[in-house]
């Protein structure tokens, strides 16, 4: 339909089907989208909840480094005061009976 009014051209439209195609592909498009902030949303909370748990492993690990540490360190101690020269000679003479040799008993062999 067309009239003219003062020469302009006055065109109107009447709208049809095309409206209720072009809301229902708007509808589709929402859900669409909908789903993938949904899906976005719980990426979230599972890589939120993942970090928390490996945080976690993370500190428990550690504690048990230090006690580690901690025994490593009490065992060198234990092993320099087992292994000192003093204890040694002391258990050479008293439990196994040995003794130093005296001057005349050594012999210094030649090439």
């Amino acid at each position: 339909m067309s009239a003219r009014m003062a020469g302009t051209t006055m065109v109107t439209a009447a709208v049809g089907r095309r409206s209720g195609h072009r809301g229902q592909s708007l509808l589709w498009l929402n859900v669409a989208v909908l789903t993938l902030v949904l899906a976005s949303a719980f990426a979230v909370i599972h890589s939120t909840h993942s970090c928390r748990e490996l945080y976690t492993r993370l500190q428990i690990l550690e504690s048990r480094q230090w006690h580690l540490q901690e025994d490593y360190g009490r065992l060198l101690l234990e092993e320099s005061t087992w292994a000192s020269h003093h204890r040694v000679e002391k258990v050479a003479r008293g439990e196994l009976g040995m003794a130093e040799p005296d001057l005349a008993s050594y012999k210094v062999v030649r090439r």
